[in-house]
């Protein structure tokens, strides 16, 4: 298939049974299904999360993203109206200024106040409201009152930003372990690096005794993840933008697992965007941290992931594509279609794929 026909969306597309995506995490995160990619062979292994150390070598370096996600849902009810309310903290412009989505029947106006509740729609203790000073795009900007901390807040009365196809969005106090890495430290993202969640630490250990090092990244995964491609070129879509960050230690821990003839393992799309973040401006992997709006698609070469252990994505998404110019388009295609014929489980919580 030719490049041209790969800036077409519909490239992208692909049937999935409902039934298929995954509602909850298994109870062992080990126990998830691995599908093996070999590029070099362009064939299959039908694996576990558990056989990941087999594939890996002692000179290798595994990047894992830190982030931690943020409780970042909120209810309430409008006070003008008594209309139900839901938002998603996206970011703090201030202490006192906060960039939100929101979901409610109807337009909301400057001045308007949301009483926040609890899931089950009771008031907080204490009253907290939302003061919605002015509309940016698709975001608001918000004042809270009394005027207390956007973490502290969320601490408190957040909640866990499922994606909509995890039952509608509606948490389970389960939610609050299970969507979070088990290496999570960087509270910032407001969806899990999702390829990360099959980790455990006993995992992580069993990998390190191998010899492989284990590097951590940083990338607050943003709202713009669950963004559509709406444009018929995948050229015409304007990339969401994500903090990321990859100190100069790490820098050097990877260049010399690499320059040993270990590979570097990309564990998800986030640690993806952040290697090649970093090595975008050199060709080569420098010390980097900011905004990246990198979205790598048809012909992308890429310069600092050999491998990548990623979960199954969206169709038509910017993940997707990423994944299938890395893994080679018409070989990740077909690997789609197998993991649909042997049922395995989609998206945030479901199985996961190892290209190599």
């Amino acid at each position: 298939m030719s490049v041209k026909n790969l800036s077409d969306i519909f490239c992208y597309d692909y049937v999935l049974p409902p039934e298929l995506i995954a509602q909850q995490p298994l109870p062992d995160r080990t126990d998830a299904r691995l599908l093996a990619v070999n590029r070099q062979t362009q064939s299959f292994e039908h694996l576990h999360i558990r056989d990941l150390p087999s594939l890996l070598k002692t000179e290798d370096v595994l990047v894992i993203n830190d982030t931690k996600v943020l409780p970042a849902r909120l209810f309430g009810r409008r006070a003008e109206t008594g209309g139900k309310w839901e938002g998603l903290f996206i970011e703090a412009v201030r202490p006192d200024l906060w960039k939100i989505l929101c979901k409610t029947r109807g337009r909301m106006k400057p001045d308007e106040k949301v009483v926040l509740q609890t899931q089950d729609n009771q008031p907080l203790m204490g009253g907290v409201h939302l003061l919605f000073v002015a509309q940016q795009n698709e975001y608001w900007l918000v004042r809270p009152v009394p005027k207390i901390s956007y973490f502290e807040l969320l601490q408190k009365h957040g909640f866990v930003p499922l994606p909509p196809y995890i039952r509608k969005g509606k948490m389970m106090p389960e939610d609050a372990e299970r969507y979070q890495t088990v290496y999570a430290s960087q509270p910032g993202a407001i969806a899990a690096p999702t390829a990360g969640l099959h980790f455990t630490p006993e995992l992580l250990e069993e990998i390190k005794k191998l010899g492989t090092a284990v590097v951590p990244v940083t990338l607050h995964v943003g709202a713009g993840t669950f963004k559509p491609i709406t444009a018929g070129n995948v050229e015409e879509h304007t990339m969401h933008a994500e903090w990321c960050s990859m100190t100069e230690a790490n820098v050097s821990a990877v260049l010399s697992r690499r320059k040993n003839g270990g590979r570097i393992v990309a564990v998800g799309t986030t640690s993806v965007r952040v290697l090649e973040s970093a090595s975008a401006a050199a060709g080569t992997l420098q010390q980097f941290e900011g905004d990246t709006s990198l979205f790598i698609r048809p012909p992308y070469s890429f310069k600092s992931v050999d491998v990548l252990l990623t979960n199954f994505h969206f169709p038509k998404s910017t993940l997707l594509i990423l994944v299938r110019t890395f893994g080679g388009d018409e070989l990740i295609k077909a690997a789609y279609e197998e993991a649909v014929r042997k049922r395995y489980r989609f998206f945030s919580y479901g199985d996961a794929m190892l290209i190599y």
